[in-house]
């Protein structure tokens, strides 16, 4: 019996119906049924909601740690709680979807997850909000894979771009515009919004489910057979290693003997994890598929657009906040440009896909979005909103080109059965990437700005007649507003001139971490090339 019944049975049909070798009429893709198609717009909804959820919340961050009492460094457990619970989460739903039947298993966890999020908004103080946030990160990580493996399972292949292309809006529109929403949210209504803002669109995604989703026993015996050491070894493994690439920048890395505990711990708990799965008789995710080629790349080239995506959601706002002093709402504004066009441009894709091998688009994307990247590596203490408006685009282009035709090249010849393990180490080493890719960034960030530093306070040296032209005319300032001692006016000159040396040297550092970010989408871009023409996908360039 396959994974999730009655789904994958009627998906393993369409797979016979596209290998039929025949004639035309053979060969036609299947048709779709309205509410087949419900249910994977309400599938696709959900994951949008607890992509979305997350960039809300982070923007939105400082103000719930004011609100609640929380410090700086104990508040951003209020994201790494949910991001720890999501990513175990991932790996495990296709499983637990057979288990307790898909249909109940995702609608409970809808349920659960739009519950959660108001109850976050009741939260008094930090321990609170963060045993919310860890639950709630359990239920919206079974909405983003599970839609996923819906699209390759009910639709044919003629129909899985479309499919995908609505998927693609949860994996890149969602980071995108998530901080525009919780800015606008937060500055007008309070931060209790970004969570209530989930309750109109979950109860129309649970209507959906509840209506579109066909009713299929429990396997509560697959409890006994399930794969428990692998089970335990890789819930282990990933929440260590989501707790260090969060944390460790803040600790000082391997300075901190927490993180080097956890690092050994995932380490240890990962290698174990690999080694039952490829021992094991029956896996909970088959490690194998990874060894196909176009999955294998794809895999590959989808975990670095995790990281370039995740880090320049992380990079922007970082940017516009520390050197522009943009509050949370003016960054969404200026964030919305990444996002706003790719909701018109999403929707064409499929249509390009019948026209262009979809290795095309994919290849185009990339270099769309590496390029965005390589548009602010000169930035100026004046680089602001107009200034990022194109490299915006650009990336909102780049973006909307890549991930459905991508994903639907990865998993072209993905059988029935294994669609639960596709689904699982797809959605999660995207999202790994992005935790690598943020942790990456920081880190990067601190040192370049270091080295910045370095370098320019050699060039401010009181041996050369400008540093001490420009200490006495600052002197001279402060003595002509309000300041009557010489010694202080002179020392808030030396303060003056030590921050705008260290503007400029984070300004560097930025775009050294733009630089980085295009490397990191080029290297994406080659994995992108070593993709081979799929045999079977939908219409246009890819037959």
């Amino acid at each position: 019996m396959t994974a999730l019944q009655p789904t994958l049975d009627a998906a393993a049909s369409g797979r016979l119906i596209d290998r039929a070798p025949a004639n035309p009429a053979a060969r036609a893709a299947p048709a779709v049924s309205a509410k087949t198609w419900i249910a994977v717009l309400g599938a696709t909804l959900g994951a949008f909601m607890a992509v979305l959820n997350i960039q809300i919340v982070n923007a939105s961050l400082a103000d719930i740690q004011g609100a609640i009492g929380a410090g700086i460094d104990d508040g951003g457990w209020i994201s790494t709680s949910y991001l720890i619970a999501e990513i175990v989460v991932i790996p495990l739903s296709g499983w637990l979807a057979q288990v307790f039947s898909i249909r109940i298993y995702l609608l409970t966890n809808a349920v659960l997850f739009l519950t959660l999020s108001v109850a976050c908004a009741f939260a008094q103080d930090l321990p609170q909000m963060i045993a919310l946030r860890a639950v709630q990160g359990f239920t919206g990580g079974v909405l983003i894979p599970l839609a996923f493996t819906l699209i390759i399972t009910l639709l044919p292949k003629a129909k899985q771009p479309v499919g995908l292309a609505l998927f693609a809006l949860s994996a890149t529109f969602a980071p995108a515009i998530g901080p525009t929403i919780g800015g606008y949210l937060t500055e007008n209504w309070g931060w209790e919004y970004i969570f209530y803002v989930n309750l109109v669109p979950g109860a129309v995604m649970i209507g959906m489910l509840w209506y579109a989703l066909d009713r299929a026993p429990m396997q509560l015996n697959l409890l006994r057979e399930g794969d428990w050491f692998g089970i335990a070894t890789m819930a282990i493994g990933l929440a260590a290693l989501q707790t260090v690439l969060e944390e460790g920048n803040k600790d000082d890395w391997f300075g901190s003997p927490f993180i080097v505990r956890l690092s050994v711990i995932a380490a240890v708990a990962l290698s174990l994890f690999l080694v039952i799965e490829l021992t094991a008789n029956k896996p909970l995710l088959n490690l194998r598929l990874l060894a196909r080629r176009n999955f294998g790349f794809g895999i590959l080239a989808n975990f670095l657009l995790g990281v370039a995506l995740y880090g320049s959601v992380y990079v922007l706002p970082v940017y516009l906040s520390r050197i522009q002093g943009y509050n949370a709402e003016q960054i969404g504004m200026v964030l919305a440009w990444t996002g706003l066009p790719q909701l018109f441009l999403i929707p064409l894709v499929p249509q390009l896909m019948k026209r262009f091998d979809a290795r095309l688009i994919i290849g185009t994307g990339f270099v769309l979005f590496a390029a965005s990247n390589f548009m602010n590596i000169y930035m100026t203490p004046d680089y602001a909103t107009d200034q990022l408006f194109w490299p915006n685009v650009v990336r909102a282009v780049g973006q909307a080109l890549v991930f459905a035709p991508l994903s639907a090249v990865a998993t072209s010849a993905i059988e029935a059965e294994n669609a639960g393990s596709a689904s699982g180490l797809f959605n999660m080493m995207r999202n790994l990437g992005g935790a690598v890719g943020i942790a990456m960034l920081q880190t990067f960030l601190t040192k370049r700005e270091q080295y910045h530093s370095n370098v320019l306070t050699q060039s401010v040296s009181m041996l050369e007649q400008a540093t001490r032209t420009r200490i006495g005319q600052l002197t001279q300032y402060f003595l002509n507003h309000g300041v009557a001692d010489h010694a202080e006016a002179t020392h808030r000159a030396l303060v003056a001139i030590g921050k705008i040396v260290q503007k400029q040297a984070y300004i560097l550092a930025f775009s050294d971490t733009f630089y980085l970010l295009g490397a990191t989408l080029i290297v994406a871009l080659m994995a992108a090339l070593l993709l081979k023409k799929p045999d079977r996908l939908a219409s246009g360039g890819a037959h």
